[in-house]
């Protein structure tokens, strides 16, 4: 994975914190030792993961997720999916709402069941590690944003005491019903950041009005500029561009762009450049590089 180096002081939201659990979020992809080696890299020395695995005929083999300590910072991160898989879940017609246990609303059914099965060991380590000289991060990538989201809320609902500083999510789906949605913004203002990049497909799902995202966006357009807002019409237009921008390959930017990979590269290309996010044009099919795999290289 491409070297880069933690601030265990870090409050508030910077592009360079951002850009550091975008990349906690894709070790969450990788086996338990690479997991917990890379983590003591990035100077956590508490390293614990979890795979909780899922009855048939759930349609996701199992729950992953990791939990990296200092003694100044605790980041949770989730594991996501493959993103073919995670459309055809969330594309279903018989996608259900459920009732959440951390507020009034309803909630996607199958997050709650991948959340529920994880939460119990995941917050017993957090009221084992977790001291009022630790700031608390969640974060995740596809399905592992809606769970890092869920599992901040429900977190902060079981111990009053354990209240993230910061979920920050990457190609985030829809997870509940516009109710919850507008008490989570409530409780989390000013904490959660959920980033999209361009056309990413699972982002635009589970379908609206019935589902609702969670504030703030942030939006990478087509020629990797980060926009804290960007307008319906104005945006319309950039994902048309970036969806005709390969003409070999209509119809797979909404894949491509989901990638894990694909948000590395934005931010990574910024970190470099020491400037604004910004990776250029998006690469074509065949020449994407990294941007063409789910896992970091």
């Amino acid at each position: 994975m491409t070297a880069i180096t933690f601030d265990h002081a870090a409050t508030g939201y910077t592009l360079a914190q951002a850009r550091r659990l975008a990349h906690a979020a894709a070790l969450a992809y990788r086996d338990e030792p690479e997991i917990r080696a890379t983590a003591n890299g990035w100077g956590f020395d508490r390293v614990r993961s979890f795979r909780v695995p899922h009855a048939a005929p759930f349609p996701l083999e199992d729950t992953q997720a990791y939990v990296a300590a200092s003694d100044h910072m605790i980041i949770v991160a989730f594991r996501g999916t493959q993103p073919e898989e995670l459309r055809d879940w969330l594309s279903d017609a018989d996608t259900l709402l459920t009732p959440y246990t951390a507020a009034d609303g309803n909630i996607h059914a199958g997050f709650y069941r991948a959340l529920d099965v994880v939460h119990p060991a995941l917050l017993h380590t957090l009221e084992e590690w977790h001291t009022s000289r630790q700031s608390l991060w969640f974060t995740g990538h596809s399905l592992g944003g809606a769970l890092a989201m869920l599992a901040a809320a429900r977190t902060h609902f079981e111990d009053p005491t354990l209240l993230a500083d910061g979920v920050y999510t990457y190609g985030q789906p829809r997870t509940c019903c516009p109710k919850l949605a507008a008490a989570y913004d409530q409780a989390f203002g000013g904490r959660t950041f959920r980033f999209v990049n361009n056309n990413d497909i699972v982002a635009q799902l589970p379908p609206a009005p019935l589902f609702h995202h969670v504030a703030e966006e942030r939006y990478f357009d087509t020629h990797g500029k980060l926009h804290d807002r960007m307008p319906t019409v104005t945006g319309l237009i950039d994902r048309f561009a970036g969806a005709t921008a390969d003409p070999l390959a209509p119809g797979a930017d909404g894949i491509r762009d989901h990638f894990i990979n694909a948000y590395l590269a934005r931010f990574d290309a910024a970190e470099q450049a020491g400037t604004s996010p910004a990776a250029g044009r998006k690469a074509k099919s065949g020449r994407g590089g990294a941007l063409n795999g789910l896992l970091p290289e």
